[in-house]
């Protein structure tokens, strides 16, 4: 007995040490993938706080506490239209988000509720729509807003995102409300819920991690777009935060201290509004993507 007693307590150290062991190598393996990851912003960050003169003069990689400066912060604001950009691409992201959130909303409830004709077809088109790149609609997009008077027009710029989110966002919307009781549906129109108001009221407030889902992916696209924006919008006080973000790079010379200074500044909405909805986006990225 007594030998018995001891294999196992030896088993039981052995498969600890084990346990251990790959528990140091996850966790050591982790903060590698997370350092590569966060050291080229953090470099950023650090980089655009240092003087221009001194930018890529010094050998060090992090500079002396005494050597930061908010200089090229002040110069990208004072010396360029950095900040409007900034606000157009705030007014466009935020407003093709809502209109993407609203359509999308409205066409996953009667995708995941109503039975209709061609149903399954429609479904398949609204997949098979995002397969496609959406540069190939530059062109026949920058006709027919110039036909319309759209170009230079915020309400082009807003038209064409809510086109390129809407596939995914109506996907997503469909597969989470899919995961919704229809039960609540019922009861609701018991109690004389009419079919708006029991999506905006009851369902959609239900399903808001699916909603918030929807709408951070809405405004990230949005914010980061390059190609639609320089296309679209060539009149100076109407470009984005990546178009306006591109002027710095010049044929001959960049502006190495205006490039990392606005980079910083068009990284931070994306970033808070991620950090803001972390758990909300996970959960309705886990629930939005299974049907029952």
């Amino acid at each position: 007995m007594t030998n018995e007693a001891s294999r196992r307590t030896d088993q039981r150290r052995r498969i600890r040490r084990r346990s251990r062991i790959k528990d140091t190598v996850i966790v050591i393996a982790a903060v590698c993938v997370v350092a590569l990851l966060v050291f080229p912003f953090a470099w950023m960050v650090l980089t655009s706080l240092r003087p221009a003169a001194d930018m890529f003069g010094s050998t060090r990689i992090l500079p002396a506490p005494d050597g930061l400066t908010f200089e090229n912060y002040r110069n990208l604001f004072a010396t360029s239209s950095f900040g409007r950009y900034f606000l157009n691409s705030l007014l466009v992201s935020v407003t093709s988000m809502i209109i993407s959130v609203v359509v999308a909303g409205l066409a996953g409830y009667a995708f995941s509720r109503y039975q209709f004709r061609f149903k399954r077809l429609l479904m398949l088109v609204v997949i098979a729509v995002h397969l496609f790149p959406f540069v190939i609609l530059i062109t026949p997009l920058y006709s027919m807003f110039g036909f319309a008077h759209l170009l230079n027009n915020y309400a082009g710029l807003i038209l064409a995102y809510v086109a390129i989110t809407l596939p995914v966002a109506t996907y997503l919307m469909i597969g989470y409300l899919d995961g919704i009781p229809r039960a609540l549906d019922e009861a609701a129109r018991i109690d004389g819920c009419r079919t708006v108001d029991l999506l905006f009221r009851v369902v959609l407030p239900v399903a808001w991690p699916g909603v918030a889902t929807v709408g951070i992916q809405s405004f990230i696209v949005a914010w980061e777009e390059y190609l639609f924006a320089k296309v679209l919008m060539t009149d100076e006080n109407l470009k984005t935060v990546q178009v306006g973000l591109s002027d710095f790079f010049g044929e001959f010379t960049t502006q190495w201290d205006l490039v990392l200074s606005a980079s910083v500044v068009a990284s931070v909405p994306t970033i808070v509004v991620v950090a803001l909805a972390q758990r909300r986006l996970v959960a309705g990225m886990a629930v939005g993507g299974v049907k029952e």
